[in-house]
């Protein structure tokens, strides 16, 4: 259990993470090195320790490529072993995971329904099954649409989980359908965590309606889009390291992190003001 100390603890230090090589390798080797075997009986799979939901962006905005390079993340955390060792240290071993898909607010799209996995053939078997669904690009970008959604698959879930978490990767902020953060808070008022996985891509600093500059988008989530007990904000500038950024939100979601006051947002001398109850929030 000692690596899942570590995790939270590197979690901890800010509600935004930044990604650096060495800190990276640092984390997987610990992890690692902590790991152990998640051989369980699955007999009752109404009790699992995390109900998740990955609601992942597929708005037009990014290419075809980066798509692939974003579904291959998914796909390859769920087939580390990492990700089966830290499902099996949870108190029943066992977690409940649905594959959600989004863009404007008319679009949202259950890729996988919930899945309960339990070991790690399980989680294999759910990368397969993702591997193979066809990749889609649709416009608009309603991370609203994509809360309103998440909460109705809560509601269909046929699990009970001790936590229930949304995990909201994106490209751009909220700038269609109703305004976020009314949606946020009302899913962290019944008790969702919501966290975020920020994509500011090269080309993406822009979203039709406003531009953005560097750690925009990183301060936006943390602003308006996550909440709820332990929210954190994992922010990507580099679609190489994707991969390795979910597998380590995965695991920091799988684990769970010890409760603590959230911090109040924060806005640098200079930095970017949010109104989150705007559609298409920009910076003034």
């Amino acid at each position: 259990m000692d690596y899942l100390v570590q995790i939270a603890r590197c979690a901890g230090a800010r509600p935004v993470l930044r990604l650096t090589g060495v800190y990276l390798l640092t984390l997987f080797f610990a992890m690692a090195s902590q790991a152990h075997s998640t051989d369980r009986p699955v007999d009752d799979l109404a009790e699992v320790d995390l109900q998740l939901i990955l609601a992942v962006d597929v708005s037009s905005s990014m290419s075809l490529s980066e798509q692939r390079v974003q579904r291959d993340g998914y796909v390859n955390a769920f087939r580390h072993p990492d990700l089966a060792r830290a499902i099996g240290s949870g108190a029943r071993g066992m977690v409940a995971v649905s594959y959600l898909e989004w863009a404007g607010p008319n679009y949202q799209r259950v890729v996988l329904p919930w899945t309960i996995v339990g070991s790690y053939d399980d989680a294999r078997r759910f990368a397969d099954a993702l591997a193979i669904e066809p990749i889609t690009a649709q416009p608009g970008t309603s991370i609203s649409g994509a809360l309103l959604s998440a909460a109705d698959l809560f509601a269909q879930s046929r699990t009970a989980g001790a936590r229930r978490v949304i995990d909201v990767s994106g490209d751009g902020p909220n700038n269609a359908g109703l305004p976020v953060a009314p949606i946020r808070d009302r899913l962290t008022g019944s008790g969702i965590t919501i966290n975020g996985l920020p994509l500011s891509l090269p080309h993406g600093r822009s979203n039709g309606l406003q531009s953005f500059g560097a750690h925009y988008l990183d301060l936006y989530y943390e602003h308006c889009v996550i909440g709820g007990p332990d929210a954190f904000v994992i922010g990507i500038d580099d679609l190489t390291l994707f991969e390795v950024a979910i597998r380590r939100k995965l695991l920091l979601e799988i684990a769970g992190m010890p409760s603590r006051p959230r911090l109040a947002s924060y806005n640098p001398a200079g930095g970017p003001v949010f109104d989150c109850s705007m559609i298409g929030t920009a910076a003034r």
